[in-house]
């Protein structure tokens, strides 16, 4: 039994089938995108999902989904599934299906009478290709297959209506067709590697439905056209490959382009190997030299914070250092263009943030853990200290050092921590002052740049990181732990915010803390009691004041509650973290369990992966982007953590 599968229960069940989504990516940014019964819930998805960058810098729905229809005896069974107004869906091609799996590639079996038709799809890893595999297991009579092709030419963001300004003109190319609704994009090339009819029969497919976007009110109806149909005879035993992309592909050589990219791939076979399997489609290589991460997907780019975040989850945690040296050394010039002028990068987004810098500096230390210090030293020593150098100088235009040595940052008027929701232009959460992360990070970063450094530390920098570092160390305590023996989330003169809140774990979690062990423990016992779910950690206490569990409903009431009380997994890899350095191996069983909670999850949302967040409450709903990189990446640290303590 495949370790990612589901029976004809689950998928003739529109309510379970629906919900469970299936992501592929490229190294281009582009994705394959839908549900497990190939009905698209969200405007979102699609068959081929790519970048447009002559038009903007969103990706963008070319074939929004390939309908199959069997024939025999002049009989059809459409496959396809769409939704349409009044909870319809058409043509229920779903009451076919008799098994899914997707522990290499998606596989879906369909069983029509005396048909038995298995489908497996693969993305392309470098160009903007999907594959499909069809294959005819059983057929007792003669078999025609039907493909119609559902075409958006849209923005992600956008919807399309049914119109007379698109082109209609279509040309035969080797074994298929190429087409361009509208001026600017690419044409799409759909071809199978054996002769096919084309027959021309254009006509738009009105109302289709996605649920998810009403979910989240916006608009959520859409016309599709459909150009025609091809249709093709196929044998028992016999197998047909088709491919869509930007390029004419080589139609005869599907077969070896498919079996190519099956052998790229990470079997999923286990929960590790799932979360590996997510954390390298996150890789971006938008050319030949530059290297990033994307935030999540489906709608999520490069931003910084999330970066240096991830990268060593996504990277070190899977033995990859390399992929690890590519993104910082890709990062780097941008984060040094930032500190000299402040200028903001074209792909790294959100450079600016304060605490970026410091996630950088806890990202090298990672790499220092994994790959030794001495090499740490000889590759981003130079770096760092330009990075201690940077906010020393205090040359930061959102954050300073005040005469405590503790960093103080302004976010009263925009967003400066990753609690970086919105409403009407003001932050829902107005972190400002000594924010109790930033500092943790900052004495962190102040500790390990001197153990790094040593020796060959600058002259004039090393009196002054003792004495930083001391004051640090002194001020800390005094203005974050409060009478009830946790940290304020921030303090700002005589405004301080009581509020109970997940940020306070990084003074426990990363190596170097400015706590003694019994306020460590005492931090972690408050985190136990009032944050800690089995989906990671609650942005805010249910017993402080403005608690919404529920990351539901409109965009205005998402972003009041998207950190006031929803649950993050990246925040749960932080204090697993910690409750290990707390405890040691004595805390290994407990970590098992909260790893198997997570574990259930990568079959119930976006399959294999982790979606962003959860509500705070029962039954803890998988919410957001379907798969979060900051989210994959610390639940593997932690894995490579247990692996790590189970081997010693």
């Amino acid at each position: 039994m495949n370790y990612l599968a589901f029976d004809k229960t689950v998928m003739i069940n529109l309510q379970e089938s629906l919900v469970r989504e299936i992501l592929r990516t490229n190294r281009k940014g582009a994705y394959h995108c839908t549900t497990v019964v190939d009905c698209n819930t969200r405007k979102y998805h699609g068959l081929l999902v790519m970048p447009v960058p002559e038009l903007d810098d969103d990706n963008h729905v070319l074939l929004s989904s390939f309908d199959e229809t069997v024939i025999q005896h002049g009989a059809e069974f459409n496959m396809g599934l769409h939704k349409y107004e009044g909870d319809n869906y058409s043509p229920n091609g779903h009451k076919y299906i008799r098994e899914y799996s997707c522990e290499v590639v998606p596989r879906t079996l369909y069983r029509v009478g005396g048909v038995i038709l298995s489908k497996e799809k693969v993305f392309s890893m470098y160009e903007n290709r999907i594959l499909i595999k069809y294959t005819l297991e059983d057929a007792h009579s003669d078999t025609t297959l039907r493909f119609r092709p559902f075409l958006a030419f849209r923005n992600v963001k956008e919807l399309t209506q049914a119109n007379e300004a698109i082109n209609r003109e279509y040309a035969e190319i080797r074994n298929g067709i190429r087409i361009r609704l509208y001026e600017g994009y690419p044409e799409l090339h759909m071809q199978f590697d054996k002769e096919v009819k084309f027959v021309s029969d254009p006509y738009w497919y009105n109302g289709i439905e996605y649920m998810k976007e009403q979910e989240r009110g916006y608009p959520f109806k859409e016309d599709l056209y459909v150009p025609g149909y091809f249709e093709l005879p196929i044998r028992k035993g016999e197998t047909v490959f088709f491919c869509a992309a930007d390029i004419e592909s080589d139609a005869l050589n599907l077969r070896s382009l498919f079996e190519e990219e099956v052998g790229y791939r990470t079997p999923r076979t286990s929960f590790f190997n799932c979360l590996k399997n997510s954390a390298q489609q996150f890789y971006f290589r938008p050319n030949e030299t530059d290297a990033y991460l994307l935030a999540g997907y489906p709608w999520f780019k490069v931003r910084a914070r999330d970066l240096f975040i991830s990268v060593p989850g996504c990277t070190l945690a899977i033995d990859d250092p390399v992929r690890f040296e590519k993104i910082l050394h890709t990062a780097m010039p941008a984060l040094r263009a930032f500190m000299a002028d402040g200028s903001k990068d074209a792909v790294i987004k959100e450079i600016d943030a304060p605490d970026v810098t410091l996630w950088c500096i806890w990202a090298i230390q990672q790499y220092a853990r994994s790959e030794g210090l001495d090499k740490c030293r000889e590759v981003y020593a130079g770096f760092a200290g330009e990075i201690i150098s940077y906010l020393l100088s205090g040359k930061h235009p959102d954050m300073q050092i005040a005469a405590n040595g503790l960093l103080y940052a302004e976010g009263r008027q925009k967003a400066i921590t990753w609690m970086n929701s919105t409403v009407n232009g003001r932050p829902v959460v107005a972190r400002s002052g000594y924010i109790v992360e930033f500092n943790a990070l900052w004495y962190n970063a102040l500790c390990f740049y001197r153990e790094m450094a040593g020796k060959d530390a600058p002259a004039e920098m090393k009196g002054r990181l003792d004495d930083m570092i001391a004051a640090v160390e002194a001020a800390f305590p005094d203005t974050f732990i409060n009478g009830y023996n946790y940290l304020f989330d921030s303090v700002s003169g005589s405004t301080v915010d009581w509020s109970v809140r997940p940020n306070m774990i990084f003074a426990v979690s990363l190596p170097y803390s400015p706590l003694t062990k019994l306020q460590k423990r005492a931090v972690l016992d408050i985190v136990t009691k009032e944050l800690l779910t089995p989906k990671g950690l609650r942005s805010l206490s249910p017993k402080s004041e403005g608690y919404r569990p529920d990351y539901a409903g409109p965009q205005r009431e998402r972003d009041l509650a998207y950190h006031q009380g929803t649950a993050w997994p990246w925040l749960l890899g932080a204090y697993l973290e910690a409750y290990l350095s707390i405890f040691g191996r004595s805390g290994i069983s407990f970590v098992e369990r909260m790893m198997i909670s997570m574990e259930e999850e990568v079959k119930l949302h976006c399959i294999g992966t982790i979606p962003e967040l959860f509500d705070g409450n029962p039954p803890f709903t998988g919410r957001g982007a379907i798969s979060f990189a900051m989210n994959v990446a610390a639940i593997l640290r932690v894995e490579k953590l247990l692996n790590k303590y189970n081997a010693d």
